[in-house]
């Protein structure tokens, strides 16, 4: 069987491969990556990554972010989140972003992946999923960020502090906040109005 066709085979419908993933099973690497992205078989989204694409009734599905963001690390540790999150809160944010945030441990800036931005942001600690206690904490990190009213927001930011009160909201606010944010929240919940900065 030629090289070509052992890799062909390896190959699964809506998997995203990185370059070194592929090496054990050709000799000539490049030359086929190139083969297989000319054939359709592969489309290269970044150097280095490669997806295998899946067809859907609607045409073809692109690569799914969390597989594509866990090849791009090398690493699942990351949490895919963006602004828009925070409109589940119900504290007075409106607007859409065309956003994705992601918080690893190893990479920031912002890159493109398969066509589309991702923002990656180094933390030292973040959970591994979405919590409301969580978005509240990131809300108040990232206010100076997002095209709000930011007083509006503060006001009904103080009364979901009220609602939320708990460990949940406090652990957050301790492993999560930065130092604004943790002064935000002690004042918030001691005296229930202060001012933000």
């Amino acid at each position: 069987m030629r090289e070509l066709d052992k890799l062909k085979k390896i190959l699964r419908p809506g998997r995203v491969y990185r370059r070194a993933d592929l090496e054990k099973y050709s000799k000539a690497v490049d030359r086929h990556l190139k083969l297989l992205v000319h054939e359709g078989a592969l489309e290269k989204l970044s150097g280095g990554l490669y997806y295998c694409p899946k067809t859907t009734v609607f045409g073809t599905a692109p690569a799914d972010d969390k597989k594509l963001v866990a090849a791009f690390l090398k690493s699942h540790k990351f949490l895919l989140t963006s602004p828009n999150a925070y409109n589940t809160l119900g504290v007075g944010t409106t607007q859409l972003y065309n956003e994705t945030v992601v918080y690893n441990k190893k990479r920031h800036g912002t890159f493109t992946l398969g066509g589309r931005s991702f923002h990656f942001r180094m933390k030292p600690d973040f959970p591994a999923k979405l919590s409301p206690e969580f978005l509240l904490v990131d809300l108040i990190n990232n206010l100076d960020r997002l095209a709000e009213n930011k007083e509006n927001v503060l006001k009904q930011v103080r009364k979901k502090i009220t609602a939320l009160k708990g460990r949940a909201l406090d652990r957050a606010v301790s492993s999560y906040g930065g130092e604004r944010t943790k002064k935000f929240f002690a004042l918030s919940s001691s005296t229930g109005t202060v001012a933000h900065g």
